[in-house]
């Protein structure tokens, strides 16, 4: 996860990051939804149970930070793609001596491949923010040597990627999306490392936290920005795109970096986002109801398909922070509390995540993929005390995404009439709503919203809904 000196550079940077929230929720597929692994923790559950857990879920991959040889065993035979993490001390050894980096693979990766799919070697974590010039030097031809080692050995090991993991604080400019710039200090050796990246067809790992962007803006319009919940949006004044959420912001401002630098074509792979469930007094949103609402609506925003404005119709690859709790990190209440899952392995809030078993014959799986119901419990409509110019943001919104038709609510249509706001709103929030899932969560609208069991159908008028 980002150190606290990375995200001070991040919130001082000259232009605060935006926040968005697109609230999109169609199935898709599970090959974009990963998880982070972090071990600073004395409670964790056994690596086969984090096994079996990770198999009940749409998780098909997971990063860990370092090398963990019984949690790369559990995962055996299990389809679930690994991201094992080359410690930053290991760096400048193996960046000296091609025989260390063969070492290193030899202890770390070839003992457990092909039976533990391997996909990823992340070569340091946070190494360019981290203040040690040194380390950034070695950074590349460490990268180099391990991929040659892995070249070398064949098979397997050959197919391995080799990448680091950055924050948002390698950007210089970040708002609006358009003007996303590394920032000059690391640009030289940036250039160089995305020159490999670019040759060897590895991604470009990136750390995008809504989180903490709100927490250097809480405003109450910031936060539905960030958790992908109805909002005005914010127009990039560049591109003239419009935003929904921060999410796509901050990775179509590292698409935009990426570009600038001249390779557009490396592929931009999120290595952690996430929202902690508790906070000091003094961490502004971090609640158990927030981070529900972010992490269920950024899945649901993958599953879509839909992309981000800079690179429609492709998901980007999202590991989430975190698999569990680490009870041991130091820092503020919020570092310990990011975990999808308690060590109990009992859900911290339901994130959309959850599969149904099979009996899984062969090499299957064993597990198929819940999808969202299509016709929510109840229906969704306008809220007593919600005001047409609330209402009119909502529909607004509601009708602008993926997988919601309001045609019924034009002229001539079944649900046109009665011509007011109220009315049209009603029918396209609950649009929304069946179409997201209709968890409780997904009928809120900043509270101008509410379920009922009452089906407001009328006439030709037929509201969605009910089971």
């Amino acid at each position: 996860m980002e150190s606290a000196d990375s995200r001070k550079l991040l919130l001082l940077a000259p232009t605060l990051l935006l926040c968005l929230c697109c609230f999109v929720a169609t199935s898709g597929a599970q090959s974009y939804i990963g998880v982070n692994y972090g071990e600073v923790a004395d409670n964790l559950p056994s690596p086969d149970a984090t096994a079996r857990l990770v198999k009940s879920t749409t998780i098909s991959k997971v990063r860990m930070y370092g090398v963990d040889a019984g949690v790369i065993r559990a995962f055996a035979g299990t389809g679930v793609s690994l991201v094992v993490g080359v410690a930053n001390g290991e760096i400048p050894a193996i960046a000296a001596d091609p025989a260390a980096a063969a070492g290193w693979l030899a202890g770390n990766v070839l003992p457990f491949i092909p039976a533990s799919t391997i996909s990823v070697v992340a070569v340091g974590n946070e190494v360019l923010e981290s203040g040690d010039a040194a380390l950034a030097a070695a950074l590349l031809p460490a990268m180099q040597n391990l991929r040659a080692a892995a070249v070398a050995a064949g098979d397997g090991a050959a197919a391995i990627r080799f990448s680091t993991v950055n924050t948002m604080a390698v950007l210089a400019q970040s708002d609006p999306p358009s003007t996303g710039a590394f920032h000059p200090e690391v640009t030289a050796q940036l250039q160089q490392i995305l020159a490999f990246l670019s040759r060897t067809s590895a991604p470009f790992m990136i750390n995008p936290y809504p989180y903490f962007a709100y927490q250097s803006d809480p405003r109450p319009d910031t936060l539905a920005f960030c958790l992908f919940q109805p909002n005005a949006g914010r127009v990039d004044a560049g591109s003239r795109i419009r935003y929904t959420n921060m999410f796509d912001a901050q990775v179509d401002a590292v698409k935009s970096a990426l570009g600038r630098s001249g390779y557009s074509n490396v592929e931009i792979v999120v290595a952690e986002t996430g929202w902690p469930t508790k906070g000091d007094p003094t961490e502004a949103g971090a609640t158990v109801d927030n981070a529900r609402a972010y992490v269920s609506n950024l899945v649901a925003h993958l599953r879509s398909g839909a992309g981000t404005p800079l690179m429609p119709g492709k998901p980007v690859d999202t590991y989430l922070f975190a698999l569990y709790d680490e009870d041991l990190k130091p820092g503020p209440a919020s570092e310990r509390s990011f975990g999808l899952y308690h060590t109990d392995l009992s859900m911290a809030y339901d994130a959309g995540l959850t599969t149904t078993a099979t009996s899984g014959g062969g090499g299957g799986t064993g597990a198929s993929v819940q999808q969202p119901t299509k016709g929510g419990s109840g229906w969704c409509v306008a809220s007593a005390g919600a005001t047409d110019a609330q209402l009119q943001t909502d529909m607004d919104y509601a009708c602008s995404q993926v997988g919601v038709d309001c045609g019924a609510i034009q002229p001539g249509g079944a649900c046109f009439q009665p011509n007011t706001v109220r009315a049209h709103a009603a029918y396209a929030m609950n649009q929304l709503y069946q179409a997201a899932g209709g968890h409780p969560w997904n009928c809120d609208f900043r509270q101008s919203a509410t379920l009922t069991s009452s089906n407001p159908s009328y006439g030709p008028c037929v509201f969605t809904g009910g089971q």
